[in-house]
């Protein structure tokens, strides 16, 4: 287990905390807390993902985990803003529909002895929804707009996934 690998289980120990925070509106700071717990384990991302490229320790298990991790994070955050009524239902579904195919594609992928990492396409989605949880969590404005950015570079980057990785789909 490497230190890369040790960060992004650490980021996904600190997703329930995070699920505390925002359905706990009771609290005192509760969003601020929200708001800063996922803005650090957002960013720890790029770091774990910087550091295994820099100490050349990328591995199996964190392509594999390292994704999955950025979308449980992102998902709890979107859930817990439509439970809130922070945000519409309509958006968050189709990002799971999304993350559900390609998670699953992965599965089938990893069964095959294959490894896919994240793309291009899938990181500029990750960053684009990573800053509408966020402008939500805290309540700025336009953070709904930005999740409908995310949402279209979702749709456009799950079309691309498949279609890069049709050969899995027909054998």
């Amino acid at each position: 287990m490497n230190l890369p690998n040790r960060i992004t289980l650490l980021r996904i120990l600190f997703i329930p905390l995070l699920v505390f925070y925002l359905l706990s509106p009771h609290l005192p700071n509760s969003r601020l807390i929200a708001v800063v717990i996922f803005v650090v384990v957002a960013c720890s991302d790029y770091v774990d993902g910087y550091l295994a490229r820099k100490l050349k320790q990328e591995t199996t298990l964190g392509k594999f985990l390292d994704p999955l991790a950025d979308k449980i994070l992102v998902l709890s955050a979107l859930v817990c803003l439509v439970e809130l009524g922070t945000v519409q239902a309509v958006p968050v579904i189709i990002i799971i529909i999304r993350d559900m195919m390609v998670t699953a594609l992965r599965l089938a992928a990893s069964s095959s002895g294959k490894i896919i990492a994240a793309d291009k396409l899938g990181k500029y989605k990750a960053f684009v929804l990573d800053m509408a949880a966020a402008m939500l969590i805290a309540g700025i404005p336009y953070g709904s707009l930005v999740l409908w950015a995310g949402v279209f570079l979702a749709i456009v980057s799950g079309i691309d996934y498949l279609y890069k990785n049709r050969s899995l789909l027909n054998g």
